[in-house]
């Protein structure tokens, strides 16, 4: 997971020896898990989806971006086990982060530039221009990585402050200045991929955090800094002109798209979406075929995309609702009883409810971003997201056989 942002042939090499031993040794157990039935279902429904597609070819090929995920997934679940684990993991997750935001802020400022040798290219002034792309292929896929790792680096900064505040000592101060550099390149970065989806995640993120710990000036400081910067990016003929010389222009111009106002409307999310729509009424059942937005949308618009920036539209129009459904459903029952475990307050310490309250919040945020992108197409992105909800389910079920002990001796 270390090196997986800056090598990730080489990460997914390893992770794919790990699928493999976990495999061996715990199949039993792993096809006892009555969730692992539900992602047979969806692997059986993925293999049928091929038959019935418009393009065939293309939906056997788009099976890449979610079969081995699932075998992945629940090789994870197996290997977490502990709260200790998440941290760990977390750690993992956001030290790379500090270099690909360097990386990222020699491509804007600096004109930096590196080939294409280990599976990423560093593209002066980012893809698009002017938006920073660092080691990803595209700013919304840098976005995301850093929504996530900036909500691991506050979760993590959180738990340092506490623990400095009880035991202050140089090893604690050292730790939380680290912390808190990885935090604000995070912070950095993020602003400059200019995605607003990610920005206005981040602002809720920041909210959740705040109602979880009870800090109210926070949240009022959140809101009101939200407010200033909505009210000068949409609110510009009603008062709210004068905010944007606070306001820095690239920025506000973003969220009110005047950055890019002639765009044609073929490259409209709202675009993508109706006519994704169309498609779900005429297959509603069995869906168009994995990876055949592209090619159908192209015939119709003569624009190419390789997605609806949107997955659940996507999943809706290409593998049809049933299979959707099912899909979403197995990942909100985890997420369900996590949100359940995490109430449990008095059977886990407050530290443990901070790392698994921040693993919540992470993936939740990814689900978010989803709702109007789609992060599947990045490797890097795929195995962060799969790796993460893995390790949620993991510590579900590693407390359910805790539980079902205790409740065996009582009885």
């Amino acid at each position: 997971m270390l090196i997986l942002p800056i090598i990730p042939a080489l990460a997914a090499l390893g992770l794919l020896i790990v699928l493999i031993r976990v495999w061996r040794k715990n199949f039993t157990q792993i096809i006892q898990n009555r969730l692992n039935w539900g992602w047979v279902i969806v692997s059986i429904g993925l293999l049928i989806n091929p038959l019935m597609a418009e393009h065939s070819q293309e939906a056997w090929l788009g099976l890449a971006n979610f079969l081995p995920f699932l075998g992945l997934f629940t090789a994870i679940t197996c290997l977490i086990k502990d709260y200790h684990q998440l941290q760990r993991l977390a750690w993992l997750l956001i030290l790379p982060s500090l270099p690909i935001v360097l990386l990222g802020s020699g491509q804007l400022f600096g004109n930096w530039s590196l080939p294409n040798l280990i599976g990423w290219e560093l593209i002066p002034q980012g893809v698009p221009s002017g938006r920073m792309s660092s080691v990803f292929s595209y700013a919304n896929f840098l976005a995301v990585y850093l929504l996530m790792t900036l909500i691991f680096s506050l979760g993590l900064w959180l738990e340092t402050y506490q623990v400095w505040r009880i035991k202050l000592n140089p090893k604690n101060v050292w730790i939380l200045l680290s912390v808190t550099l990885i935090l604000l390149s995070n912070i950095t970065g993020l602003i400059f991929t200019s995605s607003r989806n990610a920005w206005g995640i981040a602002c809720l993120a920041g909210l959740a955090f705040a109602f979880y710990l009870g800090w109210r000036w926070l949240v009022w400081g959140i809101a009101g800094f939200a407010a200033v910067i909505g009210w000068a990016s949409l609110g510009a003929n009603f008062g709210g002109q004068w905010l944007r010389t606070i306001v820095p222009t690239f920025i506000w111009a973003r969220l009110s798209d005047q950055m890019y106002p002639d765009r044609p409307i073929e490259t409209l999310r709202i675009t993508q979406w109706r006519f994704c729509w169309e498609l779900i009424q005429q297959r509603p059942l069995t869906g168009w075929g994995i990876r055949n937005f592209t090619s159908l949308y192209q015939a119709k618009m003569n624009v190419w995309f390789g997605h609806p920036h949107s997955f659940l539209v996507m999943m809706l129009a290409e593998t049809g609702i049933i299979l959707t459904l099912l899909f979403l459903g197995l990942v909100g029952w985890v997420m369900f009883q996590a949100t359940l475990l995490l109430k449990k307050s008095e059977e886990i310490t407050q530290s443990e409810r901070l790392i698994l309250f921040t693993y919540i919040l992470a993936f939740a945020s990814c689900i978010s971003f989803n709702l109007v992108d789609v992060t599947i197409f990045d490797l890097r992105m795929n195995i962060m997201g799969w790796i993460v909800f893995a390790a949620i389910n993991g510590i579900v079920l590693q407390q359910r056989a805790i539980d079902l002990k205790t409740s065996n001796k009582s009885n």
